[in-house]
C-alpha cells in the first residue's frame, strides 16, 4: 500500500499554492507535515484525500492513478481540527455512521465499532451524545469514526490544536499506538516542531507551497538541508547570524573574530550565514570553548521552569531559552555564550555546508 505524488501542484485564481511536488508514503508509516500557517499543509492533504484536483501532476495509489478519482470512491478517512461529529446521534452511531453507508452488515459494524471505541477508550461513552464529552473525547469520537472505516489513508490535519494543554499531551501520547494498531498510511499536519518530534516517523517541512526536506524525523531536525528548513524545525526559529572567513579567522558583524577551528578550519573563504538554535545559547560560560556574544535584552517570558530572552545583536534579533526563572533588565547589556559544536554553517544560497557538530554526533 503506497501513496504516491507525482509532480502534483495546485494553482488557484492562478496564484500556486503548492508548487510541483514528489513523494512518496509507505504502508504503515506516520507522516507528519510540519510548517507555519498558510506553508500548504492543507493544500497538499486535499489534494492527497482528492478533495482538490491538482493543476498538474499525478496521485498514485497502490500504483493505479487515482487523481480524477473522488474522494468518496477512496478508502480515505480525514480528521480536522474542530470536532465533527452529529450532535444528535450518540457516540456509537457517530462511529457507526461510515459503515452503515457503505451498508456494512450490522454484526460487522458493532463489531468494529466496540473494537475501535475500545482501543480509543470511548466504551463507557457509547451511549452518551457528543455534547456530553469533554473535548479530547470529542476528538477521539472523531478519530474513530476515521478509523473504522479501516481507511488505507488517514488524514489529520492539526487535530489536537482546539485542545487544551493536558488533552493534547494525552491524545499526543495514544496517536503512535493507534497509528500502529491500524496498519493504515498516517498524514498528521502541525505547526510544532516539538509535536512533530513526539509523533515521529517521516517528517515534511513545508515552506510557501514547497516540500524543502523529507525523511525520518530526527534526520530532518538534526540534518535539514537548507536554512529555510531549519528555520520550520526550530521553535521559536533558528537564530542567525552573518559570518566571513579569511584564512584561518572567522569574522563577526560586530567586528569581533574568532579562531577558525574544528570543522571551520575545513570552510573556503568567503561569506556565511551560521545558524544556532535558541536553546543552545547561554547566559554563563559553561564550556571554555564557549563563545561571548555582546547583545541587548528586550524581552523576557517565564514558561515556569525555563526563560525566553529576546536578544538585540546588532540588529539581529535572536531568542534564547535558558533553564530556570532569570530576572533580567529590559534593555541591559547581556554577554550570551555559544559553543561553536551547536553552529550550522549555510552558503550564501541557504543550503546547508556543514551541520553542527551535536548533530552529527547523534
Amino acid at each position: 500500500m503506497t501513496l504516491e505524488l507525482r509532480g502534483v501542484s495546485k494553482v488557484v485564481d492562478g496564484q500556486t499554492h503548492i508548487y510541483p511536488t514528489d513523494l512518496t508514503l509507505e504502508k504503515g508509516t506516520m507522516n507528519v507535515l510540519l510548517g507555519p500557517t498558510t506553508s500548504g499543509k492543507t493544500s497538499l492533504m486535499r489534494l492527497m484525500a482528492g478533495l482538490d484536483a491538482p493543476a498538474d501532476g499525478q496521485v498514485i495509489w497502490n500504483g493505479t492513478d487515482v487523481t480524477g478519482q473522488r474522494v468518496q470512491d477512496r478508502k480515505v478517512a480525514m480528521v480536522y481540527q474542530q470536532f465533527i461529529n452529529y450532535p444528535s446521534m450518540t457516540v456509537y452511531d457517530n462511529i457507526a455512521s461510515p459503515m452503515k453507508l457503505m451498508g456494512v452488515d450490522r454484526a460487522e459494524v458493532d463489531r468494529r465499532v466496540r473494537e475501535t471505541a475500545e482501543m480509543m477508550k470511548l466504551t463507557p461513552m457509547l451511549d452518551r451524545k457528543p455534547l456530553e464529552l469533554s473535548g479530547g473525547q470529542q476528538q477521539r469520537c472523531a478519530l474513530a469514526r476515521a478509523l473504522v472505516k479501516n481507511a488505507g489513508l488517514v488524514l489529520l490535519d492539526e487535530p489536537l490544536a482546539n485542545l487544551d494543554y493536558k488533552l493534547r499531551e494525552e491524545l499526543r501520547a495514544e496517536i503512535p499506538r493507534i497509528f500502529e494498531a491500524s496498519g493504515s498510511i498516517f498524514v498528521y499536519a502541525t505547526t510544532e516542531p516539538e509535536e512533530a518530534l513526539l509523533l515521529g516517523g517521516h517528517c515534511a517541512t513545508l515552506w510557501e507551497g514547497r516540500v524543502t526536506q523529507f525523511g525520518p524525523t530526527p534526520d530532518v531536525y538534526r540534518k535539514p538541508v537548507d536554512a529555510t528548513t531549519a528555520r520550520v524545525f526550530s521553535d521559536p526559529p533558528m537564530n542567525f547570524l552573518q559570518i566571513s572567513k579569511t584564512g584561518n579567522r572567522i569574522m563577526f558583524g560586530d567586528g569581533q573574530s574568532a579562531e577558525a577551528s574544528g570543522k571551520l578550519a575545513d570552510l573556503a573563504d568567503g561569506r556565511y550565514t551560521a545558524g544556532f538554535r535558541p536553546n543552545h545559547l547561554e547566559i554563563s560560560q559553561h564550556a571554555a570553548e564557549a563563545m561571548p556574544f555582546e547583545t541587548t535584552l528586550s524581552v523576557t517570558e517565564l514558561t515556569g521552569s525555563e526563560t525566553f530572552v529576546h536578544l538585540d545583536h546588532h540588529g539581529e534579533r535572536w531568542v534564547g531559552l535558558v533553564h530556570g526563572v532569570h530576572e533580567l533588565e529590559i534593555g541591559a547589556s547581556l554577554t550570551v555564550w555559544l559553543e561553536p559544536r551547536h553552529v550550522y554553517i549555510f552558503a550564501e544560497d541557504g543550503s546547508l555546508v556543514a551541520p553542527a557538530a551535536y548533530a552529527l554526533a547523534a
